[in-house]
């Protein structure tokens, strides 16, 4: 008997599917590659911009945030808070099911906390929320690519929206807010996009930004539905479709309506009586490049103005010498027969352009309108109306004329673009990276404190950083996002985002006493006899120190002092 012969038989039938199976995925991969090859040699220039566009907006976002520990956004340690409630919710030496009740949907602020959520399984946590913000930071240029691609222009545009990435609302923390702009525009590319050549691909894409864009910001997704129905129409005299946006509406629109049935509260509109205030046209500037004390910042911002009008004026020459370089029809090569088909689709495609160029001007003009008119607070919703000053300006980045045919002039308008987000990129970099340095002395005492502590933590001095806006204020919440545990004061007392406080009456709840509005920015009210009993470690930032706070409670002892940050701790279970 051939025993090689018998056993080989075997050995080859189980390979043939294996070998198969390499061979179909050397195909689905292969094809690909190899238009993107094609694109390359049909269009060398654009591709090597095409580099330069992402390697320029990885610089842009990702290495301030590399240079410093703990980023000076001011809301950001709450953000990373409650990313971790998300990955560590199940582990009981966290402590966090006991205090928090999770809810997803009544309260969809989820895309960036699920992102670092999953991020923190393989990240230590505080690098994984310096990625899931700097993922929201790049919603703004890639959205705005879509945006310029839809309206059939160059997608390199997209760096544009780059020289908006660090503006006020991102150093406050607002990222899901920022992130939401970037997919707004997205679903309007998508949308024009859809209705220009329907496809099934392009139903899912707009159906899969849509829901993105309800769980990153659910305030900005009503006017995301009214842009996607509004460009449709926009353009229908074009197009002559409306159906195509019909499907992928049905999931988010399902997800709106289960919302508006399960919302909290604190999320249904308080009422406010709009008017009218030019004035504050000119607060702009002041709204858009005033975090640093750095009068750096104010520099490159004149800088980054001056290089974006130089693109636009030779994007405008370009566009000059295209027009003017149009002949009033195509020749025909002598023998060759020519149909209505080929001029009518161009005349089509004019026609869509024209039209799709309205889009992007009527969503920055209703922004504008909420900016003019909207208050500073609707109920706990604070610095309102300077966030739709943002949402203007970036979509009418959407009227930047389309890149040049020229080489000559293509290059240095995105190279010119992108020195402009450099410009503002290197003065965030340079303040944070001196943040970093304000930040050691509370670095080395959280180091000391156990992990799941039931922290109180007051912030009486704000100096000692270059912010116009103290981000120091909730520095310790990162100690609950590194070691879990309790905090004095949380975001979860709103009832406005997706991890909310547990009924203190419920069994089994362990939730920190209630503290009054603005208690983290009053400490001096604290009263140790009052507010100190269910603590058992306490961190202070006070160049005089907290002996005096504490004074009423000889249970609370010093454990170390570095800077201008003092560490206690209760001697004995409180």
């Amino acid at each position: 008997m051939n025993t090689r012969s018998s056993t080989a038989a075997p050995i080859a039938a189980i390979r043939a599917p294996s070998g198969q199976l390499r061979r179909a995925s050397v195909r689905a991969l292969s094809g690909p590659l190899r238009r993107a090859a094609a694109a390359v040699r049909r269009a060398p220039l654009s591709a090597a911009l095409a580099l330069v566009v992402i390697a320029v907006s990885v610089h842009v976002i990702a290495v301030p945030l590399a240079v410093v520990r703990y980023p000076p956004m001011t809301d950001l340690p709450f953000h990373a808070a409650q990313t971790a409630v998300f990955r560590h919710y199940l582990d009981p030496a966290w402590h966090f099911r006991e205090q928090f009740t999770l809810q997803p949907l009544a309260v969809p602020y989820m895309s960036m906390y699920a992102l670092g959520a999953l991020l923190m399984l393989v990240l230590p946590p505080v690098a994984a929320v310096k990625v899931a913000a700097a993922a929201m930071l790049a919603l703004l240029p890639a959205g705005l690519a879509v945006l310029f691609h839809g309206l059939k222009r160059s997608p390199l545009l997209g760096v544009l929206g780059l020289v908006l990435v660090w503006c006020n609302l991102t150093h406050w923390g607002f990222l899901n807010h920022m992130g939401a702009l970037g997919l707004f525009a997205m679903v309007v590319g998508l949308t024009l996009l859809l209705v220009d050549r329907p496809s099934r691909g392009r139903q899912i894409a707009l159906a899969l930004a849509l829901v993105a864009l309800f769980f990153t910001h659910v305030f900005r997704f009503p006017f995301a539905l009214a842009a996607v129905v509004g460009a449709a129409i926009v353009v229908f005299p074009a197009t002559r479709r409306l159906r195509p946006i019909a499907l992928p509406l049905a999931p988010s629109l399902a997800l709106f309506a289960a919302w508006l049935a399960v919302r909290t509260d604190t999320l249904h509109a308080a009422p406010f009586a709009p008017a009218l205030h030019w004035e504050r046209l000119g607060e702009v500037p002041s709204l858009l490049f005033a975090s640093f004390t750095d009068p750096a910042e104010a520099a490159a911002a004149r800088r980054a103005a001056r290089l974006v009008l130089a693109a636009l004026l030779v994007c405008a020459a370009g566009a000059a010498a295209q027009l003017a370089s149009a002949s009033p029809g195509p020749a025909q090569p002598a023998g060759a027969s020519s149909g209505p088909a080929q001029p009518a689709a161009d005349a089509r495609d004019r026609a869509f352009a024209r039209l799709a160029a309205l889009v992007p001007v009527a969503c920055a003009a209703v922004f504008l309108g909420l900016f003019l008119t909207l208050p500073l607070q609707i109920g706990l919703w604070w610095y309102v109306y300077p966030r739709e000053i943002v949402a203007a300006l970036f979509l009418a980045l959407g009227a930047f004329p389309d890149l040049p045919r020229s080489p000559w002039l293509k290059a240095p308008a995105v190279l010119a673009l992108s020195a402009a987000a450099i410009s503002l990129g290197a003065v965030v970099q340079d303040n944070y990276r001196r943040f970093d340095e304000s930040t050691r002395d509370f670095d080395a005492l959280v180091a000391r404190i156990p992990p799941a502590p039931r922290l109180l933590y007051l912030v009486f001095d704000h100096g000692g950083s270059t912010r116009t806006t103290t981000p120091f204020i909730h520095l310790p919440a990162w100690v609950q996002a590194t070691r879990g545990g309790w905090l004095s004061f949380h975001f979860a007392v709103w009832d406005a985002s997706p991890v909310a406080y547990r009924p203190r009456s419920e069994p089994g709840a362990v939730v920190p006493p209630p503290t009054p509005l603005r208690w983290e920015w009053t400490p001096e009210r604290f009263d140790v006899r009052r507010h100190g009993a269910f603590f058992d470690w306490f961190l202070v930032r006070r160049r005089a120190g907290g002996d005096r706070l504490f004074a009423k409670d000889p249970s609370i002892v010093p454990v170390d002092h570095v800077g201008d940050w003092w560490l206690y701790r209760r001697s004995s279970g409180p």
